[in-house]
């Protein structure tokens, strides 16, 4: 099996030991598979203790340790995904892809005070925003495996087929039926330097209280969609159309002491937080289309917000560029 590189520039740290120094893939991959950063970690390392549960005599048969590792995170990320849907049927209200700072706007910038690792990047680029994302949560476990994979890390499908336990016509199929999807679902979205005007204006409206501006940047049919995990309170239903989704901001800046909204980058997007009494405590990403906010998430359970409100050892890449590379086709 091939190590191809991963979404951003790909580079290896040359400082970090050869089995180490694939940690920032594996981060990457377990990532977009699992839609948690914490589940991504969790499956890193287990992937690392079946590692080191080898004998030398092992560890030093295996041609590619980097392929081996690839091999059997992907592997764990495919059962993990399995449960996470039975998990995710019980879990109170809807759930959101937990969302992504910069690494400039990480909270406290380091880890308890020591240097960021570099193995524990998660590259920024448009496979992980939002909408994405939340497209990735559609597709069964074997179709997001396939298609990250292929598609995302280029994998070709002889090795997809190895971790999907499929034959590679099969896995063709699956990433096939996953783009399908993907296509159905996203409208093209505009410049990122046009999205983060659309959001900073709607920032400005929102503390403003003005409606009718408000509406003026919303899609006449937008939704909305809260995710507080049962620990934090969220609208109860999808909040649906322009001017109920105006009226519900402005009512809520309007009840809340000491609330404010400052721009931030989500998933590698324009997005906004909000902080009360200095405390991130939402952090909202925005699907943007024809110059209109057509979908908004407001994540809220302080779970996933880790990230942003301590200090966290997993750090997102400030060099990536907010595109994919060029995909090897091998279809």
């Amino acid at each position: 099996m091939t190590t191809p590189s991963e979404p951003g520039d790909g580079r290896s740290n040359p400082s970090l030991s050869p089995i180490m120094s694939e940690r920032r893939q594996l981060i990457n991959l377990a990532y977009r598979l699992l839609g948690s950063l914490a589940e991504a970690e969790d499956a890193v390392q287990e992937t690392y203790a079946r590692w080191y549960t080898l004998s030398p005599q092992q560890q030093q048969a295996i041609e590619s340790p980097g392929a081996w590792l690839t091999k059997v995170a992907g592997r764990i990320c495919l059962n993990l995904l399995g449960s996470a849907r039975a998990r995710r049927e019980k879990y109170v209200g809807d759930w959101i892809p937990e969302p992504l700072p910069q690494l400039a706007e990480w909270s406290g910038g380091q880890a308890g005070g020591t240097t960021i690792d570099p193995a524990d990047h998660v590259t920024l680029d448009e496979s992980i925003n939002m909408a994405f994302l939340v497209v990735l949560e559609s597709m069964t476990p074997a179709e997001r495996v396939a298609f990250i994979l292929h598609d995302v890390f280029r994998y070709p499908f002889t090795e997809v087929a190895d971790i999907v336990g499929r034959t590679p016509a099969a896995c063709r199929q699956l990433a096939s039926s996953a783009r399908r999807r993907i296509r159905t679902s996203q409208t093209p979205a505009p410049p990122t330097a046009r999205q983060a005007a659309i959001v900073r204006n709607f920032q400005q409206a929102w503390e403003a209280k003005d409606i009718d501006a408000l509406i003026g940047l919303l899609d006449p049919d937008v939704t909305a969609t809260g995710d507080g995990g049962g620990l934090a309170t969220t609208a109860r239903r999808l909040v649906e159309g322009a001017e109920q989704l105006a009226r519900g901001l402005v009512d809520l800046v309007g009840r809340l002491a000491n609330l404010t909204i400052l721009e931030r980058t989500v998933n590698g997007q324009p997005g906004l937080v909000a902080q009360q009494d200095g405390v991130i405590v939402t952090v909202y990403a925005f699907d943007i289309a024809d110059d209109r906010i057509t979908h908004i998430w407001a994540v809220r359970n302080p779970e996933k917000l880790r990230p942003w409100t301590v200090g966290h050892s997993t750090r997102t890449d400030p060099d990536a560029q907010h595109s994919k590379q060029p995909h090897r086709d091998n279809r």
